[in-house]
């Protein structure tokens, strides 16, 4: 019966050990796939205003790690520089 609790007790540990890292990873996947949908959709839909946004390694980092904040940084971009 002591063996069942303790393991019991250890599984319940194990569980919120990786309980909070989890939901983390979730809100920056979301946001990533948020903030990498809304580049390909401006850049859809832009290019006929004259809006778009290039893809390379350093759009898709700042749209994936920002999401939507993101993209607003990166439109505002040359009108900061």
């Amino acid at each position: 019966m002591f063996y069942f609790a303790l393991s019991l007790l250890l599984i319940y540990l194990g569980s919120q050990l990786f309980h909070v890292p989890m939901k983390i990873m979730v809100r920056i996947l979301i946001n990533a796939l948020l903030g990498c949908g809304a580049l390909v959709l401006l850049n859809l839909a832009g290019g006929r205003f004259g809006i778009q946004i290039a893809l390379n390694p350093l759009t898709a980092l700042v749209a994936g790690f920002l999401g939507i904040p993101g993209i607003v940084l990166l439109l505002c971009m040359p009108f900061l520089l």
